[in-house]
């Protein structure tokens, strides 16, 4: 199965269902019709997008996210199934009554993974990991020390060189594309939780109650990393059409994990699965990957159709 990203933000089409396509239409004129089996995400943020109920019904019954925009076209909204899994509602049971210490010991495996996978990026662009694999080895159960905060602080001022990179800056554009990143790698996080029979909203250390992701915001932890890679290794400017193909093309590409070539779409089930092993007690602890940057397959470009938006999807052939 393809896992295809499409991003609606360049004109203003109109997406309708037809047996069991998404149809594209602007001004009238069909520009594509894409089945709604191979779609894993769609992003819109342009403001006159118009799309029918039953697209909505359509790719959730399907298993796809729709993401939703703001005016300045960052995420704010994001619609998933209610249903993917045939033992979905003994699993939500099974996370309601997870236990604080059995959470803060899975929420710690997750930290270590994503101190690794920020050390692995430092370690491709300066030579060293300024530390940060030392930190991953302390983290404790719940990171009662805060180590994940402490490694944020150390690998913010080096993955860009840039010393001065504040995070939450609104008017760096890097900060721009990061965000976007993250929402499309929160979609594909939140995606894989729902096809593994948990419920998004119990999380192991995000609990904000306003946050309706916030598993999807703990299992996505670690791989964003391959986000902040693309962005360092990019020449930044505004968040325009080809930023945000250079970032889904980023997440959809295949990596070598453990010998073999895999798509983050099926990293992410893994690490789900995984996870809904640990919650109903069949293991004890997660499956999180190494994933290795220099060892990214390059990626062909398709195009799907006629030029409807951005769009990426599941890898394809190898091409080196």
């Amino acid at each position: 199965m393809t896992n295809r990203i499409l991003d609606f933000s360049e004109r203003p089409v109109r997406l309708s269902i037809r047996n069991g396509l998404l149809v594209v239409r602007h001004e009238g004129e069909e520009l594509d019709a894409i089945p709604c089996s191979e779609i894993a995400a769609v992003i819109v943020s342009h403001r006159e997008v118009v799309f029918t109920q039953a697209v909505l019904g359509e790719l959730a019954t399907a298993g796809a996210s729709l993401v939703a925009c703001d005016a300045r076209r960052r995420p704010v909204a994001m619609l998933l199934p209610l249903e993917s899994h045939h033992v979905q509602a003994e699993r939500f049971t099974h996370q309601s009554r997870l236990t604080l210490p059995r959470r803060k010991r899975l929420w710690q495996q997750v930290v270590r993974a994503k101190i690794s996978a920020q050390a692995r990026v430092l370690e491709e662009r300066m030579g060293t990991d300024a530390g940060l694999r030392a930190l991953a080895r302390r983290v404790r159960s719940g990171d009662p020390d805060n180590i994940e905060a402490r490694a944020a602080h150390r690998y913010w001022r080096l993955v860009f060189g840039d010393p001065r990179f504040v995070r939450s800056k609104e008017e760096d554009e890097r900060n721009h594309w990061l965000d976007y990143g993250y929402a499309v790698l929160r979609a594909m996080a939140a995606r894989a939780i729902c096809g593994s029979g948990l419920h998004p909203t119990f999380g192991l250390a995000h609990r904000n109650k306003a946050n309706a992701f916030a598993l999807a915001d703990d299992i996505m932890e670690p791989f964003r990393p391959i986000v902040d890679r693309c962005v360092a290794n990019s020449d930044i400017g505004p968040l325009e059409r080809d930023a945000k193909r250079r970032l889904i093309e980023a997440l959809a590409a295949r990596f070598l994990v453990e010998g073999e070539s895999r798509t983050l779409f099926d990293i992410l089930a893994r690490v789900a699965q995984s996870l809904a092993a640990a919650v109903t007690g069949e293991a004890q602890r997660l499956w999180i990957p190494e994933w290795l940057p220099g060892d990214r397959l390059p990626v062909e470009r398709r195009p799907v159709g006629r030029e409807t938006g951005l769009t990426a999807k599941e890898g394809i052939r190898r091409t080196g």
